[in-house]
């Protein structure tokens, strides 16, 4: 029996391994959702978003508390809590 034990940890291994190394589809979408061109990065102020993007086509005012304010974008959309940006959807 000790010797099933070394294959054992290799498999197990190779299975964390291979389990972590993202394929080249995930991480190009990856790198694309966090480039400042395409949408928002998370962190930035109102006034750092509209510089960048300009006027959104529709501010939704603050729900709940934390206060959750929404700007609409023809490409995505913006969520920031008080004044910094929380998070980026792409339509």
């Amino acid at each position: 029996m000790p010797a099933k034990r070394p294959i054992v940890a290799i498999c197990a291994g190779l299975l964390i391994l291979m389990a972590s190394v993202p394929t080249a589809d995930t991480h190009s979408v990856a790198q694309a959702l966090n480039n400042d061109a395409i949408v928002p990065q998370r962190g930035r102020t109102m006034d750092e978003v509209e510089n960048r993007f300009g006027p959104p086509d529709t501010r939704i005012l603050p729900v709940g508390d934390p206060p959750i304010t929404r700007w609409i974008y023809p490409d995505f959309k913006v969520y920031f809590e008080h004044q910094y940006l929380i998070h980026s959807v792409a339509n």
